[in-house]
Parts: structure tokens; C-alpha cells; sequence
């Protein structure tokens, strides 16, 4: 386990936000990252950019025409020139690393070492073939509880993600759930592409540290206003409440 503070005073870059448990940077991650050193992060979680923006569905012209970034054209060629070399860029700074690509593109990120499911009954997204319900979750290194208990790699949510003025947020039970199963008490987690700051706010409420970066301006805000408005909570989700074998898809019961 690193100490966020030591590998916050090595940045030396000025926080947008900073709490006893979170550094949040508002900047381009390409530059944070290159300050951080080479596997001094315990988990990589992270939702980046789909490639969505001028697709045909509803949902995607209404992210395009609604939502779209002012830094970056969420296309699919630029998922493949900007975003997935940055998360090569975490992959090396990292022991292990979490991450919901999308479809649109995900056969052109590294080969994860597992893949799992997140299965959302409640998405409005389509598809070609029919409504967009699931995605992959993609996963790199080791389990840091291999060998002392089993886990299934997919994750059920009958939630809606909460309306908080980013294109795509994650509900937040999926998220602690994540960090629950792969990752340990007072790891250091890393967000490269934070959005709202859904992985800050489920690191805090679960005891873990978190360095988030997020290049937009006005997600900085929505994020800091989230986690200062958040406190650390002792309380495990009840799927979470077992040992041993986790049943494969997990009921999202909020």
C-alpha cells in the first residue's frame, strides 16, 4: 500500500480537490499520470469514453447533442488514438486494474487477464440487435484475494444510473461492489478518466484512498460536490456479506 500523500507531494501539481482520502487533479491525464510512480497504485478502476458520439440511437445523439465533451470528440477512431494508449500509460503504474470499455471498441484495448459482465436491466440504451443491457468489465493482474476465496466476475443492476449532469454514470452499489472484491482496506485506488466521481465516492465510503483525474472542468465540480458531501461508511452491501463462492449475477437491491 502507498501513501496518497507522498505520491500527491511527487505530482506536485495543485489539487482541484483534496480530502484526507481523495486528490482529485483537474488536468490532462497524459501529464498527472507520468508523475506517478511505476506501480505505486494498488487498483486502476475506470469508465472511460464509450466512442458513442455520432451514432444513430437516441441515447447516442442525445449524449452528442447534450453532453459532449469540450476537450474531446468521443468517436470511436479517437477512443482508439487518445484514450486507450492513456490507459495503456495506467496500466504500468498499476498491480491491477478494473475497466468497463464499452463495445464499440473494446476488442482493440489490451487483452485483459479475466472479462466479466455488467448486466443493466434497466439501460434505455439500443443497439443494433436490440437494447444495449450489458457490457464487458475487463480485468488485469491478480486478484488480490486469490486463494482465499472464489469470485465470479459479473454483476447484476436493476438500477438506473442517477442524472447528475455527466453523459454516463455508473451506479455507485456496482462500483463499491468492484472495489470490495478486488481491491483491500486502505489500498490506493486510481480513476484516470473520474467523470463525476463515482470511483472517488465508493473509495471513501469503503475506507480506500483515491487519486482521481479528470480532464473536464465542469466534472470536477459535480465530483468534488459529490465527495464533500460524502462520508466513510463501515456499512458492507449485503450482497457483499458471504464468504466463499459469490453468486454469479449479484441482485443490485437500491
Amino acid at each position: 500500500m502507498t501513501d496518497l500523500q507522498s505520491i500527491a507531494g511527487g505530482i506536485g501539481k495543485k489539487p482541484y480537490y483534496q480530502d484526507s482520502s481523495t486528490v482529485i487533479y483537474c488536468a490532462d491525464n497524459r501529464e498527472i499520470l507520468s508523475l506517478i510512480p511505476e506501480k505505486s497504485i494498488d487498483l486502476v478502476l475506470t469508465d472511460p469514453p464509450y466512442g458513442v458520439n455520432g451514432g444513430s440511437g437516441t441515447k447516442g445523439l442525445e449524449r452528442s447533442n447534450k453532453h459532449n465533451y469540450n476537450t474531446f470528440n468521443d468517436t470511436p477512431e479517437n477512443i482508439i488514438l487518445e484514450i486507450i494508449p492513456r490507459f495503456r500509460q495506467a496500466l504500468g503504474i498499476c498491480q491491477r486494474a478494473i475497466l468497463t470499455p464499452g463495445s464499440l471498441v473494446c476488442n482493440s484495448y489490451p487483452q485483459p487477464d479475466s472479462i466479466g459482465s455488467l448486466i443493466q436491466w434497466a439501460t434505455a440504451s439500443m443497439q443494433k440487435w436490440g437494447r444495449c443491457d450489458s457490457q464487458p468489465i475487463f480485468y488485469y493482474g491478480r486478484d488480490p484475494r486469490v486463494g482465499i476465496t472464489i469470485s465470479f466476475c459479473s454483476f447484476d443492476s436493476k438500477t438506473f444510473d442517477k442524472i447528475n449532469g455527466f453523459p454516463c454514470p455508473k451506479p455507485l452499489s456496482v462500483w463499491q461492489k468492484l472495489l470490495l472484491k478486488w481491491s483491500l482496506d486502505g489500498d490506493l485506488i486510481l480513476d484516470p478518466f473520474l467523470g463525476s466521481g463515482t470511483t472517488a465516492v465508493a473509495a471513501k465510503k469503503l475506507g480506500r484512498k483515491c487519486i482521481g483525474i479528470e480532464i473536464e472542468e465542469k466534472y470536477c465540480e459535480i465530483a468534488a460536490k459529490r465527495l464533500s458531501q460524502s462520508v466513510m461508511s463501515l456499512e458492507i452491501p449485503q450482497a457483499e456479506k458471504h464468504e466463499g463462492i459469490a453468486p454469479m449475477l449479484m441482485p443490485d437491491k437500491e
